[in-house]
């Protein structure tokens, strides 16, 4: 049973007309899209009435009807299992069926009508009454636009950290001069005390103290490079290379600050973690990592934190507003 409210919505095949959704699937003909659609479903199809027997002259009529009913006889024993029209035989269907990877992606079944086809069955298989079989759901576009494929992403993203690494090198070179000056005494000493056998030295806290400093500089520097960019126009440099934008889920209005902010510290924060064993790092590799799992948005962990979806600028756009998104996102299309 799908979530999506019944209602008269364009038929995904044809754009040019209209059909009927139930919440399970399309009902009745299909009307052109620009005309006013009923109240509720389609009417159904009146049955057709049956042929009247043509009566001959001279005969009376109850010896013409007896005529034509069918022998009478005894009642026919039921199909055995499996065969058509019988019961399906037990155990059935088998399990893991259908098949994984079936049908295969990619598969149209003919130019223009992208319907999956039929699942194998047994010989003799018969669907059940009122079997209709389902239209696949279509990729999502956010907008009229296409979701940026994880490639684009991680590009953009290796282009900003190169970026962001190089300002981090001038802002954080006083303090990388200050720790390299506390490390290599340091150093020094827990080698010449470990090959006379002796007791290794404390690390002093100087060295920690400096590399806290280091991250918060680090982090420092990428707020100031990646947020007043996204809050204003949903790009960075990298992504402006590449050719893909952040944009709200629900319209197409500029983030903002504080939605900038929320993403980006989803992301970033985690820095001031580097110096506890790479905690940091380690977060946010799967925060990036996830856009490789997650359907059907293809969103990161900071973007679903923010309510935000990646775009690809580049591509054809369709009539698909902004809330027209399956499962995933604010609203459904039917389609």
């Amino acid at each position: 049973m799908s979530d999506i409210a019944p209602g008269w919505y364009k038929d995904p095949v044809d754009p040019t007309t209209q059909r009927y959704w139930d919440g399970e699937g399309y009902l009745g003909e299909p009307i052109p899209a620009d005309a006013t659609p009923p109240d509720g479903p389609p009417p159904a199809p009146v049955a057709a009435a049956p042929p009247v027997p043509a009566v001959t002259s001279g005969v009376p009529v109850e010896s013409q009807i007896a005529a034509d009913a069918p022998p009478v006889g005894p009642p026919a024993e039921p199909p055995a299992e499996g065969v058509a029209g019988g019961p399906p035989p037990p155990g059935y269907p088998p399990a893991g069926y259908p098949p994984a990877g079936y049908p295969p992606s990619g598969y149209t079944a003919n130019p223009g009508h992208p319907t999956p086809p039929a699942h194998p069955n047994p010989p003799g298989y018969q669907p059940p009454p009122g079997y209709r079989p389902r239209r696949a759901m279509p990729p999502p576009r956010p907008h009229g636009l296409l979701l940026a494929g994880a490639g684009r992403r991680l590009a953009a993203r290796a282009i900003d950290l190169a970026a962001i690494a190089g300002l981090c090198v001038i802002a954080n070179g006083w303090f990388a001069y200050q720790w390299w000056q506390a490390v290599l005494p340091y150093t020094r000493d827990a080698l010449r005390a470990q090959r006379a056998g002796g007791t290794v030295p404390e690390t002093p806290a100087s060295i920690y103290s400096l590399l806290v400093m280091m991250c918060f500089v680090a982090a420092a520097v990428w707020f100031a490079y990646e947020v007043p960019g996204s809050a204003n126009t949903g790009q960075t440099m990298g992504k402006r290379l590449v050719g893909i934008k952040v944009m709200r889920m629900e319209s197409v209005d500029r983030l903002g600050f504080g939605r900038a902010f929320t993403r980006w510290g989803r992301l970033g924060l985690p820095t001031l973690l580097w110096p506890c064993y790479g905690i940091g790092f380690l977060l946010q590799a799967l925060d990036c990592m996830f856009v490789l799992i997650d359907r059907p948005l293809r969103q990161a962990l900071h973007d679903k934190a923010a309510g935000t979806v990646v775009v690809q600028l580049s591509g054809p756009p369709t009539t698909v507003s902004a809330g027209d998104m399956t499962r995933g996102g604010t609203h459904a299309d039917p389609r």
